[in-house]
């Protein structure tokens, strides 16, 4: 008690120090934490709240070691004692701060492991290198604190960290590499993917280093993540079914034949026109006009053109212009029409002179017959992904053989695709909008641009 009597200053002043700091240390973290508080409910970023969460129950701790250090600043210990005393305070200080940082590093991790679907192996790999950052850069101040030299341990973290970055060359780029696919998830387990390196195939499974594609004629392959990352590549998105048969496409070319025939007038146009076989027909009128697809307005068929131009009856001439080939799924049909009108406005003629006016010496009409060659290639679809990829290569010879010539002087009645399409793949409705295309209101690359959205919007949906 004399003690006490004589010294009371000593513990007083000490003790109404605490006491004053925990009284406002306390009231700053409330105040604190109310702010806090408001502020996460405003933003919509979970981070906030994580923090809050980490920090609530150690910052009391924080509060009553930063009392504690300003009594011992305040007291009559020794200067040995009161450093030793505020070094302790600075260790627990450290430490709780450490212990914080650490929970609040690997909430973090959590969240957006599962927000982007992170595969696990990939997390525990982020866990370990900030535990181990946080443990480094903690050891790191409480040496100091203590005042044990660090230019030594300093120098063995950068040589570990270099040790580590060698062994882990080929590890670390694909571990970044999947952290960025997972940040912009545009590739997902079960997408068909095609790399500009030629791997194609369903993507079966992420992992942190490699993606496993299974191949289209079976089997897999292993891709480094960062492969994806760095390459270009199309994503079919979720796969399509395979058709029956797959589409083998042809190409044709044509060679002219002449048939030594010849109409000097109309009377002989007609009668001509009604024996010459359906190739001659193809000819003067389908192959006529891919021909001439340059010239404006664009002749529906080459009897119309010498009718107008070379015999110089411009009414007949306007009505077989009018005829739509589009009406007529064999070449016999568009003969019977071409030669009914002509007889037709040969009824109708008031002077016998007009039916028989001859062409100019040298400029009959020649009748020339188309002999075509079908050729195979070497283009197959199994379903509409390759067949719209097909599409964008595809000669304009063999377009027009699948659109036109096996339609009409073939005498299936409709194309090769919308047959395909809906014997094969089941795809009625998209047959139907193929089949709908009319042919001669496009040119044979704005028909390739139309077939290539009606199917690639097919897909997408």
């Amino acid at each position: 008690m004399n003690w006490l009597a004589e010294r009371w200053p000593d513990v007083i002043v000490p003790l109404v120090a605490v006491l004053a700091g925990l009284i406002v240390t306390l009231w700053l973290r409330r105040r604190a934490y109310k702010a806090l508080d408001k502020w996460a409910k405003k933003t919509k970023w979970k981070g906030d709240d994580m923090l809050v969460q980490a920090t609530r129950h150690p910052s009391i701790l924080w509060c009553i070691a930063i009392s504690a250090y300003l009594a011992v600043a305040v007291s009559t210990l020794s200067s040995t004692w009161r450093t030793r005393a505020g070094n302790g305070l600075w260790t627990i200080l450290v430490i709780s701060l450490a212990i914080s940082a650490v929970d609040l590093m690997t909430k973090l991790i959590a969240f957006y492991g599962e927000r982007f679907k992170t595969p696990e192996r990939a997390l525990i790999v982020c866990n370990n290198i900030a535990r181990a950052i946080i443990v480094v850069v903690a050891t790191l101040a409480l040496l100091d604190i203590w005042g044990v030299p660090t230019s030594a341990i300093l120098l063995l973290a950068v040589l570990v960290v270099l040790i580590l970055a060698l062994s882990l060359r080929d590890a670390l780029p694909n571990l970044f590499a999947t952290l960025q696919l997972n940040a912009r998830p545009h590739i997902k387990i079960g997408d068909y993917i095609k790399l500009e390196s030629g791997e194609e195939g369903m993507v079966r499974e992420m992992g942190w280093e490699n993606t496993r594609i299974e191949q289209a004629g079976g089997g897999f392959v292993s891709v480094p993540n960062r492969k994806l990352i760095q390459s270009t590549l199309i994503n079919y998105g979720l796969p399509l079914k395979k058709a029956k048969e797959p589409f083998r496409f042809m190409n044709r070319v044509y060679l002219r034949e002449l048939t030594g025939l010849k109409a000097s007038n109309l009377r002989e146009l007609a009668n001509i026109l009604k024996d010459v076989p359906d190739s001659v027909v193809y000819y003067h009128t389908h192959i006529f006009v891919e021909e001439h697809d340059f010239l404006v307005p664009e002749p529906a068929n080459e009897f119309a053109l010498w009718v107008s131009n070379t015999i110089d009856d411009k009414i007949l001439g306007e009505r077989l212009a009018a005829i739509d080939n589009s009406e007529f799924s064999t070449m016999g049909a568009l003969r019977d029409r071409l030669v009914s009108m002509i007889e037709e406005h040969l009824n109708l003629v008031v002077r016998p002179e007009d039916a028989l006016r001859n062409a100019p010496n040298g400029m009959e009409f020649h009748f020339v017959k188309a002999v075509s060659v079908i050729l195979s290639t070497d283009y197959v679809a199994h379903d509409l992904r390759e067949f719209v990829e097909v599409l964008r290569k595809l000669s304009q010879g063999s377009l027009y053989f699948h659109l036109f010539e096996s339609r009409l002087r073939l005498g299936r009645g409709r194309n090769d695709f919308s047959t395909w399409l809906e014997d094969d793949l089941g795809e009625k409705e998209l047959a139907a909008q193929v089949a709908r295309l009319d042919p001669y209101n496009y040119t044979l690359e704005g028909l390739r641009s139309a077939l290539i959205q009606l199917t690639e919007k097919r897909i997408l949906t």
